[in-house]
């Protein structure tokens, strides 16, 4: 694992987070950083997907951005893995 957030739904999307969490993973500032993120998943659907998980938080969402594979899981857990 290269880099490892929790989610503040409060503060920011869970694309924001995700975002700040590849940046991180790669040592830069998330302004210097042109992640194409939206070519990899749906933005919409990812954040309406966790403003609208369960509680129990017993799942997770898996995919590749650039040379990563990030996993968001239903409690807040945002994991970036060099593939």
């Amino acid at each position: 694992m290269v880099h490892e957030t929790r989610h503040d739904g409060d503060a920011v999307s869970i694309s924001e987070t995700i975002i700040e969490a590849v940046a991180a993973a790669e040592g830069v500032d998330p302004t210097d950083r042109d992640l194409q993120l939206y070519e990899a998943v749906d933005l919409e659907a990812l954040d309406a997907l966790f403003d609208r998980r369960s509680s129990d938080g017993h799942w997770q969402f898996e995919f590749s951005v650039d040379d990563y594979l990030v996993v968001v899981t239903g409690d807040g857990n945002v994991s970036v893995w060099e593939r």
